[in-house]
């Protein structure tokens, strides 16, 4: 069910250009890998530019797996009933 979720939101926002150039987490061929690599690249070009770079990198590998997972699921839940409302009072009056 969760890999069912998770196409179907992956394909509704590439198809409406919902996912920006810099999102490389949950996406094919797109990892933290290919992130910190790009990155490293923007920040030498920087440097070498003769401007100055403040980097902080931040790593969330176990951040969801720390937290309150029924917490979690109740917070997205009510984000998710309340994108649905918003979408249906968006059909309703357009």
């Amino acid at each position: 069910m969760e890999r069912i979720i998770a196409t179907n939101l992956l394909d509704y926002f590439s198809r409406h250009k919902l996912i920006s150039k810099e999102q490389h987490g949950f996406l094919t061929k797109r990892s933290t890998t290919t992130n910190l690599l790009e990155s490293l690249n923007d920040w030498s070009l920087s440097i070498e530019n003769g401007k100055r770079q403040t980097v902080a990198y931040i790593d969330f590998a176990k951040a969801f797996d720390s937290a309150c997972h029924s917490k979690l699921i109740q917070k997205v839940e009510n984000v998710w009933n309340k994108w649905l409302l918003a979408a249906m009072d968006w059909q309703f009056f357009n």
